[in-house]
């Protein structure tokens, strides 16, 4: 075997003590010489178990995806099946300018910064970067308000029959509309950002808002919600079983409603309005580009939870730029890579991912993809990444303490995944062929999310300041 494979060690080779196991790998090693893998090979290789070192030739083999050498950047290249892109339209340019004139109605909105970093692009050997900071949206330090707010307007004027142009900010906050309405109580399940949307939408609009937090939430975040007059509290649950609690809540209460940004069969409508509500993101960084005279983006990377921003990112700029799209990176973190095992399988299907998951990205700690999304990733992505916690912490660093001449950025461990996923890629030699296969180089124009900014500020501290991880 050692002839065959020189580098694999040997503690390895005596695990394989099953002949079925050794004639397998033999048969892969081989495979690989005449291929002409080698040395990606090598440089990937690492402390496999069985079972991953054989999905790990398979990969090889099929050209779909790969390691590094350390397990902190994984990769799967999107060779899933198309279909008939049904949800595309529902991140129409109509209909995301409809949620971005809603927003503008509200006395807190307003353009969060698109941070340029021409040093960054230069030590990357990129062309432009652009940071879209979501750390100054409504004064609640991340992006997720805008989805909340949308879908929680959107339920209020289907069920007063009214179009929600004819519900801006005055008039939902109206004495005249709660006496029509009446109150609703709206539940949902969050790791941080969401819940706290909604509590804030919830507390403007004058309704009740509950919220269930997974095990493992800090206590910052509990508060962050709890100060909004929300009723919150942290279950000993996962993310998704505390979405399904929540679910079961809303069913069993008088006007309950689930506000959840991930759908699935018979609950898709205020998902779709939330990913609609996120694409005033988009829009506003697609026409901050071109203010600044810059050409449209050549790469979009963008982080998934259970991919509702990524999909209304992705599905909104495949309408803008539909001639000729950017290509599209969608970023989880790797305890909780759902999107990423789905491409990695290849046959379009949805896979889901258990446990604790547990990760410092806790807003991308989801298990379980989100249907209208997932069509429209598949559709359109060209690579999906999954970073390690220690990938996500370099990019908060590198994004707080940038080249000089460079404004910082502070971006929180979820805000910084998609830049950490990019800057690994630019500069780890065992990302060599995904960047080739991404087409990244020195006239390649980058633009990345930054959904959150230090909203734990002790845990951002740790980090950034102290180096954990």
């Amino acid at each position: 075997m050692e002839g065959i494979f020189p580098f694999v060690h040997t503690s390895f080779i005596q695990k394989a003590t099953l002949s079925t196991h050794a004639i397998s790998i033999s048969f892969g090693c081989k495979i690989i010489q005449k291929i002409r893998l080698y040395p990606l090979e090598k440089r990937l290789y690492s402390r496999y178990t069985e079972i991953k070192f054989f999905v790990w030739l398979a990969k090889l083999f099929l050209g779909t995806g790969g390691y590094n050498m350390d397990e902190r950047f994984l990769w799967a290249l999107n060779r899933m099946p198309k279909t008939e892109d049904t949800f595309l339209s529902l991140l129409s340019l109509n209909e995301v300018r409809h949620a971005r004139t809603f927003h503008e109605s509200f006395p807190q909105y307003g353009p969060t910064p698109l941070t340029r970093l021409p040093k960054m692009a230069e030590y990357l050997g990129l062309s432009d970067v652009f940071v879209k900071d979501e750390s100054y949206r409504f004064g609640l330090n991340a992006f997720k308000v805008l989805g909340g707010s949308y879908a929680m307007a959107q339920y209020i004027a289907q069920e007063t029959g009214r179009d929600i142009a004819d519900l801006p900010y005055n008039v939902l906050t109206s004495k005249k509309l709660r006496e029509e309405f009446g109150t609703a109580t709206f539940f949902t399940a969050t790791d941080g950002n969401h819940g706290r949307g909604v509590a804030w939408a919830a507390r403007e609009l004058g309704q009740n808002a509950v919220v269930h937090m997974p095990k493992g939430t800090t206590q910052t975040r509990l508060e962050n919600i709890q100060k909004l007059g929300a009723k919150v509290d942290i279950l000993d649950l996962n993310y998704d079983d505390c979405v399904r609690q929540a679910a079961k809540e809303a069913a069993a209460t008088p006007r309950g409603v689930i506000v959840q940004d991930t759908a699935w069969d018979g609950y898709e409508d205020i998902p779709g309005w939330i990913m609609q509500g996120y694409g005033t993101m988009a829009l506003e960084a697609a026409e901050q580009i071109k203010a600044q005279s810059a050409e449209r983006p050549t790469h979009v990377f963008v982080q998934a939870g259970v991919g509702s921003l990524a999909g209304a990112v992705i599905g909104f700029y495949a309408n803008l730029w539909s001639d000729n799209p950017p290509t599209f990176v969608v970023v989880e973190a790797k305890a909780a890579d759902c999107l990423y095992e789905g491409a990695l399988a290849g046959d379009g299907k949805i896979r889901t991912v258990g446990g604790d998951m547990e990760t410092i990205m806790a807003g991308l700690a989801c298990g379980e993809p989100n249907t209208i999304s997932w069509d429209i990733l598949k559709n359109h992505v060209k690579l999906f990444v999954a970073i390690s916690d220690d990938v996500a912490a370099d990019g908060m660093r590198m994004l707080a303490a940038p080249i000089k001449g460079d404004p910082p950025i502070t971006s929180g461990e979820s805000g910084a995944a998609s830049f950490a996923a990019l800057m690994a890629l630019m500069t780890d030699d065992a990302c060599e062929e995904p960047r080739a296969l991404l087409g990244l180089d020195r006239d390649s124009r980058v633009l990345v999310f930054s959904t959150e900014g230090d909203t734990d500020p002790e845990r951002y501290r740790e980090i950034v300041w102290e180096g954990q991880f």
